[in-house]
């Protein structure tokens, strides 16, 4: 079997993997793969599934349904060329950065979003771990969008008796710049030790170029953020990033930033002195890096309170008309319980 082949089959497998148990076409595992830099047409896809079929890593469901991954497609996925999946995250990145259409000054287009699944009945709870963590400016931006089970969201749909939390994903800001021809590198995912709200050091670091997952993913599944902890007392551990980018760019960027709070889509945590490092990380000579909030901080908060969650980072793209302040989602939501 050819590199190629094996690389789209582990590709088509991913995908539905990252399902959560729900079957899917052709058409879409090939939408899914196109998200990730992957370029597949739907009939190639099918001509891979007949053999992945055949060799018992998916089950065919049914012509309107599609296909599932088997518990021995998932073991093949497991010992799959971890190699092949190194980098995999920028691919990622750079694709969504290069298809995001947001326009600054109008708010027309879309942005990456970042897509969580709870149960209906946990949807109070969450809102009360939401809320503090939005009001300390601990997210990306002031906004987020609650999807309803059936609906469809970044190419997902969400299922019966659950309900989806979109959040804006950090790399919005790196589409932003890139429109404006700013080039941006994403250097690192990490985390950050906050004391007395103030960023002090990276305690993680993992390079976007050298890894296989999203790190910030990892590290709340792994337990290591404290951003509760953050909100009530202004110490503790919040996911976040750390780019780059000329220097000789960074009045242009800075307006570029200003301009994004107003569509209440600020994230900036922290900003760097040309060719100087930043929280410990070494800068080029031209660049100047800055350090940005991680999306998915407010869904770490949801995890450290024990709420289960099923979540993932660089979902996909979305509107940013469908996105809204928290409070006034909160407040419709009360308001349908009366």
């Amino acid at each position: 079997m050819s590199d190629k082949a094996s690389q789209a089959r582990t590709a088509i497998l991913k995908v539905l993997s990252e399902l959560e148990g729900h079957p899917a076409g052709a058409a879409r595992i090939s939408e899914r793969l196109a998200s990730c830099g992957v370029t597949l047409q739907p009939r190639t896809v099918r001509f891979y599934l007949l053999q992945l079929d055949r060799e018992g890593l998916t089950s065919f469901i049914s012509r309107r349904k599609g296909r599932m991954i088997t518990p021995a497609g998932r073991e093949e996925l497991g010992r799959a060329n971890v190699l092949e999946k190194v980098g995999f995250v920028q691919a990622k990145v750079d694709t969504l950065s290069y298809r995001m259409s947001l326009n600054v000054e109008s708010g027309d287009g879309e942005l990456i979003t970042n897509v969580a699944l709870l149960k209906n009945q946990d949807i109070s709870r969450a809102f009360a771990e939401l809320k503090p963590v939005f009001e300390r400016n601990l997210g990306m931006g002031d906004r987020l969008c609650i999807v309803p089970s059936s609906a469809s969201f970044a190419g997902h749909t969400i299922p019966g008796g659950y309900t989806g939390i979109g959040t804006i994903c950090s790399v919005t800001l790196n589409g932003v710049l890139l429109a404006a021809g700013i080039p941006i590198t994403s250097r690192f995912g990490g985390l950050v030790e906050m004391r007395s709200n103030r960023p002090v050091r990276f305690t993680e670091l993992i390079e976007y170029a050298g890894t296989t997952a999203d790190p910030l993913e990892m590290y709340i599944r792994a337990g290591m953020t404290r951003v509760r902890e953050c909100v009530k007392t202004g110490n503790g551990i919040i996911g976040a990033s750390f780019r780059e980018i000329p220097s000789l760019a960074m009045d242009q960027a800075s307006l570029i930033f200003k301009k994004m709070e107003k569509l209440d889509l600020g994230g900036v945590l922290t900003i760097g002195r040309p060719g100087q490092p930043l929280l410990d990380v070494p800068v080029a000579e031209g660049r100047t890096g800055f350090v940005v909030m991680g999306g998915l901080n407010p869904i770490a908060a949801i995890m450290e309170a024990g709420i289960a969650c099923t979540f993932g980072s660089l979902s996909g793209l979305e509107p940013y008309t469908r996105f809204a302040r928290l409070a006034v989602i909160f407040r419709h939501y009360m308001n349908s319980l009366r």
